[in-house]
């Protein structure tokens, strides 16, 4: 199996998803014999979010010219790498902690980068589809505050609907 962990929870030691997500990739790791673990923290190493120069480059005009920035050459190698772990994983393990009723800035960067259309799915005439098929995501959701069960739960996630949608 190959898998990918992915932390977002800028805490550290003090993170609740950054403990549950060692524990699952652990366990999962530990279940099968062989398994090649890739691990980014987004935190410690956060991606930049994306810029216009750069996507531009991901989503060239018919005829224009390949980016001439060393910069944004450097983003577009990044990102191919981040699409290729993705790609390659047979299961994702994401720690996604709710901050501010949503999922980390160094979550929504990794998402930007990862979510291409045309590589990890496709819009048809029914809606978008995924293109990465048969993958297994875990999503380890944290957060603090009180949100289940109450009235507050529905209007201000936009954690748990937005990952379903934009993972499905």
């Amino acid at each position: 199996m190959t898998l990918l962990h992915l932390d977002s929870s800028p805490l550290g030691d003090a993170s609740v998803s950054r403990q549950i997500t060692a524990a699952v990739t652990a366990a999962l790791a530990g279940s099968e014999a062989g398994t090649i673990v890739t691990y980014r923290d987004l935190a410690a190493e956060p991606l930049p979010h994306l810029g216009g120069e750069l996507l531009q480059a991901l989503r060239p005009a018919p005829g224009a010219p390949a980016p001439e920035s060393a910069a944004v050459r450097a983003e577009l190698a990044l990102t191919e790498e981040l699409i290729a772990e993705f790609l390659a994983a047979d299961t994702v393990v994401i720690g996604a902690p709710m901050y501010n009723f949503a999922i980390p800035t160094q979550l929504k960067a990794w998402i930007d980068r990862v979510a291409q259309a045309g590589r990890t799915f496709r819009y048809t005439a029914s809606g978008s589809e995924g293109l990465a098929g048969g993958k297994r995501v875990l999503i380890v959701s944290s957060r603090g505050g009180k949100y289940a069960g109450t009235a507050f739960e529905a209007a201000l996630d936009h954690q748990e609907a937005y990952l379903r949608a934009v993972l499905g």
